[in-house]
């Protein structure tokens, strides 16, 4: 089962991957918003890309729903290991997401200064100026990259056509190693197609891709929750230590979610 969430801020949610988790859903209550349309994203499918500002929540509401919630936290001693940007869809899709990010910042600063600023993002606006600029700023900004092939791309995530994955690692190398990459590994079938990134033809072109990219991190991960679709087969942990074997050999660090 798929699920949206309804609030801007949510949790704190206790993470496989950043620990205690508080949510910033930039994205509308009502449906998901994204750039891609993955066959295994927990908010279900991508409807309409047709969207206005007034859809999103405005600066202000994000900025003040944040400082009271981190009071709240802060009075009864719970404040979260990290904020984190994620929710319903692609956060870099709000029109403010830099400024809403530098009020995070500076929240963060005054009220929880041990907690770490992360963005998870899709990576596919990471050309735009502002949105770069943005990402530059947080503590952690953690960019996907399940492929580095075009049409297990086109099958896993289901990206717009203007939307290329070329484009999107040009972009994570112009990074210049301030990223972490999240990369996803699955198996199953869809429209009557066999997709599997778990492929030795696969990981070996993502290790060549990190090779060049050179994040500071890599999260193996695999599917925990519900799927829009049926069938799609969890990866063991023992297999994903094996790829994680992998790419630690390139001296990048690994972080596993099973």
């Amino acid at each position: 089962m798929t699920f949206l969430f309804d609030q801007i801020i949510f949790g704190p949610v206790n993470s496989r991957r950043l620990g205690s988790s508080l949510g910033i859903n930039l994205l509308p209550s009502c449906r998901k918003v994204c750039t891609f349309n993955c066959i295994y994203c927990e908010c279900g499918w991508t409807g309409s890309r047709n969207f206005v500002k007034s859809d999103f929540p405005s600066r202000i509401e994000v900025r003040k729903a944040l400082e009271i919630r981190l009071n709240d936290l802060l009075r009864y001693g719970m404040l979260p290991d990290a904020i984190t940007f994620a929710g319903n869809g692609e956060p870099t899709l709000h029109p403010d997401f830099e400024v809403i990010v530098e009020d995070s910042i500076d929240l963060r600063n005054s009220i929880s200064p041990k907690s770490k600023i992360v963005v998870l993002s899709n990576g596919s606006l990471s050309g735009r100026d502002y949105v770069r600029r943005a990402l530059l700023k947080v503590d952690q900004n953690i960019l996907k990259l399940d492929t580095g092939f075009e049409d297990t791309f086109r099958a896993l995530n289901q990206p717009p056509e203007n939307i290329k994955l070329k484009d999107i690692i040009h972009n994570l190398k112009n990074f210049k190693g301030k990223l972490i990459i999240q990369s996803l590994f699955i198996r199953g079938e869809y429209h009557g197609r066999k997709i599997d990134n778990t492929t030795n033809r696969e990981i070996n072109e993502l290790l060549k891709l990190y090779q060049e990219i050179l994040p500071e991190q890599v999260m193996v991960y695999t599917i925990a929750r519900g799927t829009p679709i049926v069938g799609l087969e969890r990866i063991s942990y023992y297999e994903l230590k094996t790829i994680a074997d992998r790419i630690e050999e390139l001296d990048v660090k690994t972080q596993i979610s099973s």
